[in-house]
């Protein structure tokens, strides 16, 4: 599986930016985010189908994620966002295992950097 994230950017405290993530696949899909000197998290995930979808509380409320099977492509909707966003964002594919724990994905995209200022 290839994936292929963008849509991050630079953007002030309070406003939204729409993430996306190409697969060459249908697959469960997580969005993962890793701050300068922390661990890589958990954000959301979404099921192939898109019938299911999962939020870390961080993003509770605040994110969306959805996915258009047409387009092979999945999406994280960051609303009302905090300078504690701020992070490089990756998605990744097909989970073996829990799909909050990044070790359990064996494909991963390029990550896009997203920049929360306040």
């Amino acid at each position: 599986v290839q994936l292929q994230a963008s849509g991050g950017g630079l953007v002030q405290a309070g406003g939204s930016l729409k993430l996306s993530c190409a697969a060459s696949g249908r697959t469960f899909i997580g969005w993962f985010r890793q701050a300068p000197g922390k661990e890589r998290e958990f954000v959301a995930a979404i099921s192939w189908t898109g019938g299911d979808a999962y939020y870390a509380d961080s993003g509770k409320g605040r994110f969306t994620i959805s996915r258009d099977n047409a387009k092979n492509t999945v999406y994280l909707q960051m609303n009302s966002l905090k300078p504690e966003d701020t992070a490089v964002y990756y998605c990744a594919a097909d989970p073996r295992g829990s799909y909050q724990d990044p070790l359990k994905y064996a494909y991963w995209g390029q990550g896009t950097e997203v920049t929360v200022s306040s």
